[in-house]
């Protein structure tokens, strides 16, 4: 999964390198600043036996996009380090905190005034750390998760231009986000986040 994951990643820069040299669009400015309010919906499928899930939240995000030419675009979406519960069965075991840059490359459909539909097609890594566990469930199983997670990334989403070069902005990803999950150094399963993401913002072309 990691191997197919990275060379999508490698695809796509390559796409991105490709494309550095075309123009871009002549009526609008290249950079596209967003800032989103994001709800995290989690898919929270585990095979370890174990119940595992982490909660749900709304999270700020902070995504950069570059326009190659009017309708081709790359995003790199941002945020902070999320702090989640994790949760055995629905009775909380421990914590973590995961950071999730994700690079998507676009295509935005034109001639329909202010309304600015796009979809997307990335990939996503995502560092998990600050892993605690309660003391009673460390000393029973040992567990331990892997910190780095690699997949892919869909997305969809429209601008309405509401001022020049101001827009709002609806948001859906849905991401790949999955660990390991290992007890006394062998593994026990995978637990998949993998979470589907709706935000809400404002951007600003320039």
């Amino acid at each position: 999964m990691q191997r197919t994951s990275i060379a999508l990643a490698l695809a796509s820069l390559a796409a991105v390198a490709s494309l550095a040299s075309a123009p871009a669009a002549a009526a609008d400015g290249p950079w596209l600043v967003r800032v989103r309010a994001v709800n995290l919906d989690s898919a929270n499928k585990d095979s370890t036996g174990l119940g595992l899930s982490v909660n749900d939240k709304v999270i700020p995000e902070v995504d950069i996009s570059y326009f190659f030419t009017p309708n081709i675009a790359a995003e790199l979406i941002l945020t902070y380090p999320q702090k989640h519960d994790l949760k055995s069965e629905g009775t909380k075991i421990g914590s973590l905190k995961h950071l999730p840059p994700t690079l998507t490359l676009q295509y935005h459909f034109d001639g329909m005034g202010a309304f600015k539909p796009y979809v997307g097609a990335g990939v996503n890594y995502t560092r998990f750390s600050s892993v605690k566990w309660d003391p009673a469930v460390r000393a029973a199983l040992d567990p331990s998760i892997d910190k780095d997670s690699f997949g892919f990334a869909l997305q969809a989403g429209v601008d309405f231009e509401i001022s020049k070069n101001v827009y709002l902005n609806l948001d859906i990803k849905k991401v790949q986000i999955r660990t390991d999950v290992k007890s006394f150094g062998e593994k026990a399963g995978t637990f998949k986040v993998d979470p589907l993401l709706v935000g809400v913002g404002v951007g600003y072309r320039f």
